[in-house]
């Protein structure tokens, strides 16, 4: 994806697969920065707080505009496959979520949305930030087609010093050009399906 792409992903350096052990290596490029939640935490001044989160919105916006790659485009659809890893990690591993849970956000599925590519946990952690630009997005594991609104509904989750207000959430959403979620939507995923991973 990175040779097809102007996002600022790391660039693999070398890819090793190891057939009879089944195990893949990759040796990336280093990105110079902090994550966004640490240049948020320690950002004073105002004004370069809100460009950090308005092109942390902008940065989002870029993903779900840019062409998946076809290798990421499956006949099922995202939130199907979401749901049913979410009933395997239920069975297989400890999840925030519970069998009431996985029910109701099986019965009460939102509305079909034209899926893009997502990066599928695009949070502050995973933005990388050096002297108040954006400098790479990192931990690409649970990319694909998918839900724009998963990952938008994941950016803005409220953590210390960032998102508790709405203003940071209004400027998010001016950089990302469009608010494409609302409260039920934004309850799904975040209080839903992301309680199962």
């Amino acid at each position: 994806m990175t040779n097809q792409t102007k996002l600022p992903v790391p660039k693999v350096k070398k890819f090793v697969e190891q057939q009879n052990k089944r195990d893949s290596w990759a040796l990336f490029e280093f990105l110079e920065g902090e994550t966004l939640r640490t240049a948020l935490f320690t950002e004073k001044n105002k004004e370069k707080r809100q460009e950090m989160i308005f092109n942390f919105g902008a940065l989002l916006f870029q993903i779900h505009t840019t062409p998946c790659p076809k290798e990421l485009i499956f006949e099922r659809k995202w939130i199907d496959q979401m749901l049913n890893q979410a009933e395997y990690n239920l069975k297989n591993y400890k999840v925030d979520g519970n069998e009431k849970l996985l029910e109701k956000i099986k019965t009460n599925k939102p509305n079909f949305f034209k899926q893009t590519l997502i990066h599928g946990d695009f949070t502050i952690d995973n933005v990388l930030v050096s002297n108040g630009v954006i400098t790479g997005v990192i931990d690409w594991g649970s990319g694909a087609y998918g839900d724009p609104r998963y990952d938008v509904s994941l950016a803005i989750r409220p953590k210390p010093n960032a998102f508790e207000n709405e203003i940071d959430k209004e400027i998010f959403f001016e950089g990302y050009g469009e608010k494409i979620i609302n409260d039920n939507v934004y309850d799904y995923f975040v209080n839903g399906l992301y309680e199962f991973f």
